[in-house]
């Protein structure tokens, strides 16, 4: 599984809050790739919490 973000994000920490270790947020949110695996549940959760819909997974 890909996550990205795609342009857009206006940093509400939604994606941060369900899961910090595949989602970080600084100045931007980042996506560690790395910790995907094993979180994929949160994963799917967050885009479908985002509420600007910037989280895109691919399988």
């Amino acid at each position: 599984m890909k996550v990205e973000i795609i342009p857009g994000c206006i940093a509400c920490g939604a994606c941060v809050a369900i899961n910090s270790d595949v989602f970080e947020l600084s100045d931007t949110i980042h996506v560690h790739q790395d910790k995907v695996y094993g979180n994929e549940e949160d994963c799917l959760a967050a885009a479908e919490a985002c509420p600007v819909n910037v989280i895109k997974i691919k399988e």
